[in-house]
């Protein structure tokens, strides 16, 4: 064992990087579930000792104790927000909202594509993209069912839109929660850095979405009435659960809102809230709607990436990042968003995401906060909108493609990316303008 021992310290950089790029890898072929690469990686990473199993040298603290590198703010708001989304799921208040506003649309095939676009963009900026497009595809399927067209650019723009509008807020996609964490972000700050740019990106998909797909949406009279005239009055299952699962909801982000004010932690508001939900519910119930398999992805993948940074690799990306860029804030700036961007496309932009905010962190010690300000939202806007590139790039994809298969509509990966090269390449080009007129 001190044999092995003396060669992984001798190595450690390299050892540990080849853990993540193979874990990558793994994650990206999809051969095996996420989590169980996620759980195997962290677990060899700890047995080679990359990091270590004990949680003091002496009477000192060990800085390289496993746990210290699972961010366990990003782990309870997690874990709170699905527990709230879940039990507010029940009552079936979004899907009241969702039919109330489709009915706003009079059953026009083009307005309701913009409806479901706002709809799902709006909704994914406050619950997670998955649940947003799970609550969102039995609606989307029977009203193409009714007006007796293909749902296909109904399907699109919900993808699309969940991306793009998860950008928006602290909440809204786990990359955000990561870099939340990591740069002490708050949930006013995305949206005072990100609102207004993610609107503006939401706006011209949209608009393109609807304009390319306009010769497809076209229904009869007798159709569009039969959508114009939902019955939304028995949508709502429980009144009393709504009530009280939207006043905590909204008492929850209200937390998010006034951090600044009061410093009480994200995670904290979101575990308040979620606590005082279960106090009405069967928590086994709520905890089986809990993504399990996503919590104890991020803690394996915490801990592998835990390798890299104890051994140096993380210090080493970051200096070569400056080498590269040879210190200009401009160069660096389009570089993580175009990089983050493209890479998110292909491979999972949560394990990306895990790994670029400690090469962040360790550029802003050296290079100070003004300096790496904009990287870190550049970071959110790639890796987030990167989602779109391809039928893999984010869980929602993956979820919306399932589905419309299995409603005898699929997706190919050709197809979809044939749309979503232009939609990430606008996005980017959005983004790239709106950074240097605000930051750079």
């Amino acid at each position: 064992m001190d044999l092995i021992h003396n060669f992984v310290s001798a190595h450690n950089v390299i050892i540990s990087a080849g853990l993540l790029i193979l874990a990558y890898i793994f994650i990206a072929t999809e051969k095996i579930p996420k989590v169980t690469i996620a759980l195997l990686g962290a677990g060899i990473t700890i047995l080679l000792g990359l990091v270590s199993q004990t949680k003091t040298i002496g009477e000192e603290l060990n800085p390289h104790y496993f746990i210290n590198f699972v961010d366990f703010n990003v782990i309870f708001l997690l874990v709170s927000m699905m527990i709230i989304v879940s039990i507010s799921t029940r009552s079936g208040v979004f899907n009241w909202i969702a039919n109330e506003l489709l009915k706003l649309t009079k059953g026009h095939p083009i307005k309701i594509l913009v409806a479901l676009g706002l709809f799902t963009a709006v909704t994914s900026a406050f619950l997670d993209n998955v649940t947003t497009v799970i609550l969102i595809l039995p609606i989307t399927f029977a009203i193409a069912r009714k007006l007796d067209i293909d749902p296909l650019p109904y399907l699109l723009t919900e993808i699309f839109s969940s991306n793009i509008g998860g950008t928006a807020t602290l909440i809204g996609d786990p990359p955000n929660i990561i870099i939340g964490s990591a740069a002490g972000f708050s949930f006013m700050d995305f949206i005072w850095n990100l609102t207004d740019v993610v609107a503006i990106i939401l706006l011209v998909v949209i608009t393109g979405l609807a304009l390319i797909f306009r010769k497809k949406l076209h229904a009869d009279a007798d159709k569009m009435a039969e959508v114009a005239n939902l019955d939304n009055s028995k949508t709502i299952t429980d009144k009393n659960l709504m009530i009280r699962s939207m006043i905590v909801l909204g008492l929850v982000i209200l937390g998010f809102v006034t951090h600044d004010i009061t410093h009480i932690e994200t995670c904290v508001a979101a575990m308040l809230g979620a606590s005082f939900l279960l106090l009405f519910e069967k928590p086994t119930d709520i905890l089986r709607d809990v993504e399990w398999n996503t919590i104890f992805f991020f803690i394996g993948l915490f801990i592998i990436i835990g390798g890299v940074e104890a051994s140096g690799g993380i210090r080493l990306m970051a200096e070569w990042i400056l080498k590269v860029t040879q210190g200009s804030q401009e160069a660096a700036t389009m570089l993580i968003l175009w990089a983050s961007g493209l890479i998110s496309g292909v491979i999972d932009n949560i394990p990306y995401t895990a790994t670029m905010a400690p090469m962040l962190e360790v550029i802003e010690k050296s290079m100070g906060h003004d300096y790496t300000f904009p990287l870190w939202w550049c970071l959110s806007l790639g890796a987030c909108l990167g989602g779109n590139l391809t039928i893999i790039g984010a869980a929602a994809n993956v979820i919306v493609s399932e589905n419309a298969a299995h409603e005898g509509h699929p997706i190919s990966f050709v197809r979809f990316l044939k749309y979503g090269i232009g939609v990430v390449s606008i996005s980017l080009a959005i983004c790239t303008v709106y950074m240097f007129i605000k930051y750079l």
